[in-house]
């Protein structure tokens, strides 16, 4: 795989700022001015997977883009619950801390599973809605299901949060994430920006945390409310993802009513993958008529 060529200018994104959110402190980046557009990441990032498109976003929008508790350059409090309902329910006191009413929504992975509860709940809330390769409603392919699985329910007893909590547990997901070191998605040193916490006992121990609190389900709750979802609404997605199937993707699109899917010949990470493209189909939905 070859990635699109851009500025790399752009690719800079500018210096984190700081907020408290549920008594924990958590960084995001912000650039640009005018309607605000907040970005949330996957697993296991950080704001520095949306690099490439904070800056030309920016141009027209008042960019957003959190490392959200526990990952990145934010707290990581193992007080807070990583249970479902309180992850989605954060994401709205993380707009109150920031000043921030309605906004554009952008979510990858574990933030569009995230996001997309959030424009449930709260759709006064989310003008727009934009979600990139997640599990959404849904949930993994049975080898990744089954991988996941298993780090729920370790983390779930005391023997096995130890384990995840061990140093190896870095080692192990550098070699799972080879793949994107081959591929040119990752440098050595951009993949070492995300893993870098799991070389830290605080940075294993809220991993254990995380996981703890995750849960690997499909979700018919969520699937079901598909259709309650009024706000202008795009589905980005890498085709090659050997983690999400494309039917994920597609009963997204066929469901929520205002929804178009834009495919991209990407794997998972497709906004690093895929720069341009990602980008390009970002401002095309920003384009869009909101009520």
């Amino acid at each position: 795989m070859t990635t699109d060529r851009i500025d790399p200018g752009a690719s800079r994104p500018p210096a984190l700022s700081e907020t408290i959110v549920d008594g924990a402190r958590l960084c995001y980046a912000t650039a640009g001015a005018g309607d605000p557009l907040v970005l949330l990441h996957g697993w296991p990032q950080s704001h520095l997977a949306w690099r490439h498109q904070i800056g030309p976003l920016a141009e027209n929008r008042r960019v957003i883009a959190p490392d959200w508790l526990g990952w990145g350059d934010s707290a990581r409090d193992t007080a807070l619950s990583c249970d479902y309902d309180s992850e989605v329910d954060r994401i709205a006191r993380m707009l109150d801390a920031l000043g921030l009413d309605r906004v554009d929504l952008a979510c990858h992975d574990y933030g569009g599973f995230l996001g997309l509860g959030f424009a449930q709940r709260r759709p006064d809330r989310v003008r727009r809605l934009a979600l990139l390769n997640s599990r959404a409603h849904g949930t993994f392919v049975a080898p990744y299901a089954l991988l996941f699985g298993a780090f729920t329910v370790a983390a779930r007893r005391r023997i096995g949060r130890r384990l995840i909590a061990m140093p190896p547990v870095h080692v192990v997901h550098r070699w799972g994430l080879r793949r994107y070191l081959r591929d040119g998605t990752f440098t050595p040193e951009r993949l070492e920006q995300d893993l870098g916490p799991l070389r830290t006992p605080a940075g294993r121990r809220w991993y254990a945390h995380f996981w703890s609190g995750y849960e690997v389900r499909v979700r018919p709750a969520l699937r079901a409310r598909l259709g309650a979802i009024e706000c202008p609404t795009t589905i980005i997605w890498g085709t090659r993802d050997p983690a999400i199937p494309m039917t994920t993707a597609e009963e997204l699109a066929r469901h929520i009513p205002n929804a178009e899917l834009v495919c991209v010949d990407a794997d998972h990470f497709l906004m690093e993958q895929r720069p341009g493209e990602v980008t390009a189909a970002l401002r095309d939905w920003l384009r869009r008529p909101a009520p």
